[in-house]
């Protein structure tokens, strides 16, 4: 299966637009867990436990075990998604960008260290510092296009001058990722939760690719604006949801929170879908 075919098939199977996302930090663990960065699998590995029926998408973001020096409880975790949550695909959150040889060697420890189903990349430096990732049959790739974070607009609300029409940055960068640069026919954009006009916009430019979309829960992102401006029923959305999931209790029941607020929060999208 592509990474397209496994994430149809999870919003299926579990009737779920909602991408957990794991931002896995030690001061925040619950009293048996704090400030152990050497229980962060346990952790993570209970949340998945928690929420993979609910669940479209798994996205572990790599700074926060690489920050730990955790990556060998990544490729654990890795593992461990593979062996019990089978058919939720996993997006390794890293935002990659880089050209020729070391694309390829950040290709290769997404896909082949890590055995993630896709990638999120920075489209900063051009085509050839994503083309690498395409090379690898079947995996996706979600390139950062209007991102959720306040100095988004610095560069992706500029105009490209010399472009008919002069569009934004985030405008280009969407009518590449839905045309020339989707080689492999898995890549997808990051529209951040906090800008459902510019979600809308970019769906219409690119009205068949997947959208991941960050932003919700802890970040104040609009459930109900999100899933009307970027769900189709032939192009996925994928609304990620990190610390108000994973950070729900701080009390030993933190997987059980978690779970009730994955519940909530997935219900909650479901009933947003026009």
């Amino acid at each position: 299966m592509t990474f397209l075919d496994k994430l149809r098939a999870a919003e299926r199977q579990n009737g779920s637009l909602l991408c957990v996302g794991l931002d896995p930090e030690p001061t925040k663990f619950p009293a048996s867990l704090k400030n152990d960065a050497g229980r962060i699998y346990d952790f993570c590995a209970r949340i998945v436990d928690a929420t993979a029926d609910l669940a479209i998408a798994f996205k572990p973001q790599i700074a926060y075990f690489a920050a730990h020096r955790a990556e060998a409880q990544l490729e654990q975790l890795m593992e461990h998604l593979r062996r019990n949550a089978p058919q939720v695909p996993v997006i390794l959150d890293a935002k990659r960008g880089d050209i020729g040889s070391t694309a390829e060697q950040y290709a290769r420890e997404a896909f082949e260290r890590y055995g993630a189903d896709a990638v999120t990349l920075s489209p900063f430096m051009g085509f050839d510092s994503v083309e690498p990732y395409l090379r690898h049959q079947g995996k996706g790739a979600f390139l950062l296009c209007r991102t959720s974070n306040p100095g988004g607009a610095d560069l992706q609300g500029q105009r490209l001058a010399g472009i008919e029409g002069e569009p934004f940055l985030y405008e280009h960068v969407a009518r590449l990722a839905q045309g020339p640069w989707n080689l492999n026919g898995q890549l997808g954009l990051v529209v951040g939760a906090t800008y459902p006009a510019e979600i809308e916009r970019v769906r219409a430019l690119a009205p068949t690719v997947p959208l991941l979309i960050p932003g919700v829960g802890a970040q104040g992102g609009d459930a109900v604006a999100t899933v009307r401006a970027g769900w189709r029923a032939d192009a996925p959305i994928v609304v990620n949801s990190s610390r108000a999931i994973c950070y729900a209790s701080s009390g030993s029941d933190f997987a059980e929170a978690a779970r009730r607020e994955a519940i909530r929060t997935r219900d909650g999208l479901e009933a947003a879908k026009p």
